[in-house]
C-alpha cells in the first residue's frame, strides 16, 4: 500500500505553528476539542448532583429543599460543612484553592497550568456544597473543571503556553454554556471576566468551544435553559426612572456582597469558628426559609413569575446574600454565580412590587424587574456588563428587554464600582496599577510563545577553542556563539558570531596571537571571553514559555538574553535558540516578530 505523508498533522509542527500569534486554524481545532471535553465533564458533574439527589431529595430534585422536614434541611449544611472541614482542610492550603478564583490565579501566575489534586477536589466539593444545602452554585465548579480539563489537554500534548491560555478560555466558555445553555454569554464571560481581553484569535476558538459545550449538554438535557423565563416587556418608558432606582439599590447590594465576602475580620477567625458560623447560620435560616439553600434556580423561576411571597423575597435578598458572602469569606469554596442571580432577581421583584404599590397604573410587572435585577446583580458583582447583557438576551429570547437591560446593568455596575469602591469579584486590582491580566504589555506578550521570536541560528562551544575550531563554528553561518564556561555544560554567555569573525580576520592579517598574561594558555588556543565584542549574560527558559514569561525572566534574573531549552528530562535537554530583550521589544512595537538582532 502506498504511504501518505501528513505533515500538517505532525505534532511538532502543530506546536510550532501554535507558538505564533496568528495560529488561528490550529486554535480553532483546539477549541472544538476543548468544547467537547468540557461539555462531557459538565454533563458528568450534573449527573453526579442528580445521582446524589436521588438518595435523599424529594423526587430526586436537588433543588427541592422545601420538601424536606425542617430538621433534615437544617442538618444538611452542618453535615456538608463537617465533611468539607474534615476532608479538605487536612490537605495543604494550595490544594484547597478551587473555582473561578483559582482559574484566574493559575492563568495569571502559572500560565494556565492546573494541579490535578485541586481538580479532583473540585468534583466532590462542588457536589457536597450544592446537595448539602449551602448557598452555592454549580457554575464556579463547572468553570474550574472545564478550564483545567482543557488546559490538561494542552499540557498532555506539551503545547506552548500561549495556547494554554486560549484553552483555559475555551473551557470556561464551554462550562458556562453547558450549565446555562447560553453559548454567547459563555463566550463573553470567558473573554470579559477570565481573559480580560478581546482578540480575533481568542474569540473564534472560544466561540467554537462554547458551541460544542452547549451541543453536548443539549444532547443530554435538551435545549431548555437552566430556568424558565416568561415573555415580558417593560412597557411604558415611564418605568425607566424607577428602573434606575432599582439598579442603584442592586448596585449597593452587590457592593455589600463583595465587602462581606472579602471581610478580613471573618477571614482572621479560627477555622472552627468560621466553619461553625456558616453551618449554624445556614441551618437556622433553612429551618424557616429553605429557599435560600442550594443554587436557587427554582426560587428564581418563581420570582420571575411572581409566585413568591414578600417575606421569601426578603429572605432571598438579605439572608441568601449574606450567607453566600459569609461562606466565601470563611474559605469554603463555592460557586457564587447562581446565588448572585437569585439574589438579583429577588431584589428586582421586591422593587417591582414596591413600584406597583406606588404607581399601580403605570408600573410594569414585577417579573420584568426581577429579570432586569438578575442581570444587574450579575454585572455589578462580576463587573462584567456585556456578559450580563448577553445572559439576559439568551435567557429571555426577547431583544426588547435589552434596552432597559443596558440601563440597569450600567447603573448597577457604576454604583458598585464608584460608590462602593468594588472591583470585579474575581479581580483584586493593586493600588499602583492594573491586575496582571489587564496590563496591555503582558496581554500582548502572552499571545506568543518564544519559538515564534527566538533566533535559531547558533553554535555552542567551550570557552577555549583552537583557531581551526573557531573557523569551523563560523562555517555554519550562526548568528550567536553560546559560550560554556562551567562544568555542567550550561551556556552562560552569548557572543555575536560577527565579532568572532572580525577578530579572526584581524588576527590573520597581523599574524599575532592574543595571550592572557594572568592565565597562561596552550599555544594556538583562543579565549572567547577575551574576544572584543558584546557578550550577553544568559539564563534558561523552556520552549513552551510565552514572551511574557521570557520578559519576566529577563527582569528577574537581570540577564541580557535567554537560551531556550527543549525537552523534559534534565540530561536530555537541547538548546533550540536564543531570545533577547531586543527581540521582545521589537515584537511589542508591532514590527516583524521574526526580525533578528543586529
Amino acid at each position: 500500500m502506498p504511504r501518505f505523508s501528513l505533515p500538517d498533522l505532525d505534532l511538532e509542527g502543530f506546536r510550532q505553528r501554535l507558538a505564533s500569534v496568528d495560529a488561528l486554524p490550529q486554535l480553532c481545532v483546539l477549541g472544538v476539542v476543548s468544547g467537547l471535553i468540557t461539555g462531557g465533564f459538565m454533563v458528568g458533574f450534573r449527573l453526579l448532583i442528580d445521582l446524589g439527589a436521588l438518595a435523599f431529595m424529594p423526587e430526586g430534585d436537588h433543588e427541592a429543599f422545601e420538601g424536606l422536614s425542617p430538621l433534615m434541611r437544617s442538618l444538611l449544611p452542618i453535615l456538608a460543612v463537617t465533611i468539607i472541614g474534615v476532608l479538605l482542610w487536612r490537605q495543604p492550603e494550595k490544594a484547597r484553592k478551587l473555582g473561578v478564583g483559582h482559574v484566574m490565579e493559575r492563568l495569571t501566575y502559572h500560565q494556565g497550568r492546573f494541579p490535578m489534586r485541586n481538580w479532583l477536589n473540585q468534583w466532590w466539593v462542588g457536589v457536597v456544597t450544592v446537595l448539602g444545602g449551602l448557598s452555592a452554585g454549580r457554575e464556579g465548579p463547572a468553570i474550574h473543571l472545564g478550564a483545567a480539563a482543557s488546559s490538561g489537554l494542552g499540557q498532555r500534548l506539551r503545547l506552548p503556553h500561549n495556547s494554554l491560555r486560549v484553552l483555559v478560555a475555551c473551557g470556561t466558555a464551554a462550562g458556562i454554556s453547558a450549565s446555562f445553555n447560553t453559548p454567547i454569554a459563555g463566550v463573553i464571560f470567558a473573554m470579559e471576566v477570565v481573559m480580560m481581553e478581546y482578540t480575533i484569535a481568542g474569540f473564534m476558538p472560544v466561540i467554537l468551544a462554547s458551541t460544542m459545550g452547549a451541543v453536548v449538554a443539549q444532547l443530554v438535557y435538551g435545549s431548555e435553559p437552566a430556568f424558565q423565563v416568561p415573555t415580558v416587556s417593560l412597557g411604558s418608558f415611564s418605568n425607566l426612572p424607577w428602573l434606575v432606582v432599582t439598579a442603584l439599590v442592586i448596585g449597593l447590594l452587590a457592593g455589600l456582597f463583595i465587602h462581606v465576602a472579602r471581610n478580613d475580620w471573618i477571614k482572621g477567625r479560627p477555622l472552627w469558628l468560621r466553619l461553625g458560623l456558616v453551618a449554624v447560620a445556614t441551618a437556622a435560616v433553612a429551618w424557616w426559609y429553605p429557599e435560600v439553600q442550594g443554587i436557587g434556580y427554582d426560587s428564581l423561576s418563581a420570582a420571575l413569575t411572581g409566585n413568591l411571597a414578600v417575606d421569601v423575597l426578603l429572605a432571598l435578598v438579605v439572608a441568601k446574600l449574606l450567607l453566600t458572602a459569609i461562606t466565601v469569606a470563611s474559605g469554603i469554596p463555592i460557586g457564587i454565580i447562581g446565588p448572585v442571580l437569585v439574589v438579583g432577581a429577588a431584589a428586582g421583584a421586591l422593587m417591582g412590587l414596591f413600584g406597583g404599590w406606588i404607581w399601580p397604573e403605570l408600573a410594569a410587572d414585577p417579573g420584568v424587574y426581577a429579570m432586569l435585577g438578575m442581570a444587574a446583580m450579575m454585572g455589578a458583582v462580576l463587573q462584567a456588563p456585556l456578559a450580563a447583557l448577553m445572559a439576559l438576551l439568551e435567557l429571555t429570547h426577547n431583544p426588547n428587554i435589552i434596552l432597559p437591560g443596558m440601563l440597569a446593568v450600567v447603573v448597577s455596575c457604576l454604583t458598585s464600582r464608584q460608590l462602593c469602591r468594588c472591583d470585579g469579584f474575581f479581580i483584586s486590582a493593586t493600588r499602583h496599577g492594573l491586575h496582571p491580566l489587564q496590563q496591555p504589555l503582558m496581554q500582548a506578550l502572552s499571545r506568543v510563545s518564544v519559538p515564534a521570536v527566538m533566533e535559531r541560528s547558533l553554535e555552542r562551544t567551550p570557552r577555549m577553542v583552537t583557531r581551526e575550531r573557531a573557523r569551523s563554528l563560523l562555517a555554519r553561518n550562526p548568528i550567536w556563539i553560546l559560550i560554556e564556561r562551567s562544568n555542567d555544560d550550561k551556556p552562560t554567555l552569548a557572543l555575536k558570531a560577527a565579532d568572532l569573525a572580525r577578530w579572526l580576520m584581524e588576527d590573520a592579517s597581523s599574524e599575532q596571537n592574543v595571550v592572557d598574561e594572568r592565565e597562561p594558555k596552550e599555544e594556538g588556543m583562543i579565549d572567547l571571553l577575551e574576544i572584543p565584542g558584546l557578550r550577553l549574560e544568559l539564563a534558561p527558559i523552556h520552549l513552551q514559555a510565552t514572551l511574557s514569561e521570557a520578559f519576566e525572566r529577563l527582569n528577574n534574573q537581570a540577564v541580557d538574553a535567554l537560551y531556550v531549552e527543549h525537552g523534559n528530562r534534565p540530561k536530555q535537554k537541547r538548546i533550540s535558540g536564543i531570545i533577547t530583550r531586543g527581540a521582545i521589544e521589537r515584537y511589542y512595537s508591532f514590527k516583524d516578530p521574526s526580525s533578528k538582532d543586529q
